[in-house]
């Protein structure tokens, strides 16, 4: 099942910098495990904002929630989730 995620990061300005830069390599560390396992299939940084869009390919919501819940820095996240199936115009049969 896919799933488009919007996620926005606000660390606040009080966590100290050492704190914010040791959660930021722990998050590059677990986006890259879900890459590779194939759950997190793609990602795009939104200009000009600490944000991204991504595509996640799980099983179902509840597999989702737990992944999202794994990632370091989800404390400081707003995180907006769209469930996704495939439009029967497309002229793809995947959905590259």
């Amino acid at each position: 099942m896919l799933f488009h995620v919007r996620m926005d990061v606000c660390i606040p300005h009080d966590v100290p910098a050492e704190t914010a830069m040791k959660l930021k390599a722990d998050e590059k560390t677990r986006f890259q495990q879900l890459q590779r396992s194939g759950q997190w299939r793609h990602i795009w940084r939104i200009v000009g904002q600490y944000s991204n869009v991504s595509v996640f390919d799980v099983a179902s919501g509840s597999e989702l929630h737990d992944l999202l819940l794994s990632l370091p820095l989800f404390p400081y996240m707003e995180i907006t989730v769209m469930p996704l199936c495939r439009h029967p115009s497309s002229l793809h049969d995947d959905d590259r």
